[in-house]
């Protein structure tokens, strides 16, 4: 299982235990982590039967089932459900991802669902991303130019400039990729992590961006990005297939070409 932030001197401990129905069909528990940082309550793992028979196909769908029909306390974000905001992101049967695209069916035996792993929990489900956030608004996610656009039109790009930032704008800042990186358990307080310098790379090469340059000098630091060892996790675990791996490996090359 992931690594998970907790507060000093804490253990996980048993948590309660909720029965399906008598007329349950299909019966899959639910194994979920609660905390409450108000209650200085050490988290626990509450266990919930459903009956996935008269549920939706997703582990959001059951989340929602357990927070109408059984346990109102339960805290956790969505959304859109349909895997565009990213809001629900957490990590289930041990893998960060969606639980709007997390199929039931995909989990054999318990289904184990935790917060996204190594951030503050505000609660149950819900991780603090305030530095994930400022980290993505460090690395400045809008165009910047010198030169006034032209006086009829928009800033055009050509199809095959436009494809190479097709990919890296289709993310939707979940935080899995990051919080699946062990460097940046290790580092998040310098380290920018995959999202952020998947973002980055968006920028630095988009054709209609004039500030290249200073996107990568901010970029030249031995924390910011080179505390990234491929370790892979980030493109494992993306939930929208991008790679932000390779991503950070092409900002180190134009790094070390502008060195020639």
């Amino acid at each position: 299982m992931a690594e998970f932030r907790l507060p000093a001197n804490s253990r996980i401990r048993p948590g309660k235990q909720f029965q399906a129905p008598a007329d349950a069909k299909q019966v899959k528990q639910f194994v979920v982590y609660r905390y409450d940082p108000d209650t200085g309550e050490n988290p626990r793992l509450d266990t919930y039967e459903l009956d996935v028979a008269r549920c939706g196909p997703m582990v959001l769908d059951a989340l929602i089932k357990i927070k109408n029909e059984v346990d109102p306390t339960l805290t956790f974000r969505r959304s859109c459900r349909e895997g565009i905001c990213g809001s629900c992101a957490m990590n289930i049967d041990g893998t960060n991802t969606l639980a709007c695209t997390k199929a039931i069916d995909e989990v054999s035996g318990d289904v184990k669902i935790y917060p996204l792993p190594h951030l503050p929990v505000v609660k149950d489900l819900v991780p603090d991303l305030t530095n994930f956030y400022a980290q993505y608004a460090s690395i400045k996610p809008w165009i910047q130019t010198r030169t006034p656009p032209p006086p009829d039109s928009e800033r055009l790009q050509s199809k095959e400039d436009q494809e190479k930032i097709n990919e890296p704008s289709a993310c939707i800042l979940c935080a899995c990729c990051s919080t699946a990186c062990p460097s940046y358990w290790w580092n998040s307080d310098r380290y920018l992590g995959p999202a952020a310098l998947l973002a980055a790379y968006r920028w630095i090469v988009d054709s209609r961006d004039e500030a290249t340059g200073e996107r990568l000098d901010a970029l030249q630091d031995p924390f910011k990005l080179y505390r990234c060892h491929t370790i892979m996790n980030c493109t494992r675990t993306c939930p929208k297939g991008l790679n932000p791996a390779r991503a950070i490996a092409e900002i180190k090359l134009k790094l070390a070409e502008r060195q020639y």
